[in-house]
C-alpha cells in the first residue's frame, strides 16, 4: 500500500483582545493554509456564533465528499469510455446536535447532474456512480451514509 500525507495548518484569528474570556467574547474566524495553496477563510457555522461569510467545518466536510465523488466519477467515466462534458453537484449534509453540545453528521446526499455525449451510455450511469462511491477516499472514511441522487443529461 502507498501511504500519502496531507498537511494543513489552521490558525485562529478570533482573539478580540481578551482571548476566550467568555463564550461570546471571542471570534470563530480562522485561516486554513497548506504549502503552495491559496488560504481558505474559515469560521464556525453561523448557528454556532461564526461568521456566515466564511467556510465552516461542516461546509468543508460536505464539499470534500462532493469533490471526492466527482473526481472519482470522472476517473471511472474515462475507464468506461464515457465522455462527460459537464458535472455539477448540489450536495446536502445533515448534522444532528446532541443535548450536551456535541453532535454528528447523520448523512450526506450528493446530487450530481452529469452531462454525457452518448445517450446509449445513460443506463451505465448508475453503475458508474456506485463504482465511484467505492473509490472515494473521503466517503470510505466517514461513519455515516453518503447517498447519491444522480441525474444524467445528454449533451445536445
Amino acid at each position: 500500500m502507498n501511504e500519502h500525507h496531507f498537511e494543513v495548518s489552521c490558525t485562529w484569528q478570533g482573539n478580540r483582545g481578551t482571548g476566550t474570556s467568555g463564550y461570546r467574547e471571542y471570534g470563530r474566524e480562522l485561516e486554513l493554509t497548506a504549502a503552495g495553496k491559496a488560504p481558505i477563510a474559515g469560521s464556525a457555522a453561523r448557528v454556532f456564533h461564526g461568521n456566515a461569510d466564511r467556510w465552516n467545518p461542516e461546509d468543508l466536510l460536505v464539499a470534500a465528499l462532493a469533490q471526492c465523488h466527482m473526481l472519482s466519477f470522472l476517473h471511472v467515466a474515462v475507464l468506461h469510455g464515457v465522455i462527460v462534458t459537464d458535472y455539477r453537484d448540489d450536495a446536502r449534509g445533515v448534522m444532528e446536535q446532541t443535548p450536551d453540545g456535541g453532535g454528528q453528521f447523520t448523512g450526506v446526499t450528493l446530487k450530481p447532474v452529469v452531462t454525457i455525449t452518448d445517450a446509449e451510455q445513460a443506463e451505465l450511469m448508475t453503475q458508474l456512480h456506485a463504482e465511484a462511491a467505492g473509490k472515494c477516499f473521503i466517503a470510505r472514511s466517514v461513519n455515516f451514509p453518503v447517498s447519491h441522487e444522480p441525474v444524467t443529461l445528454i449533451a445536445s
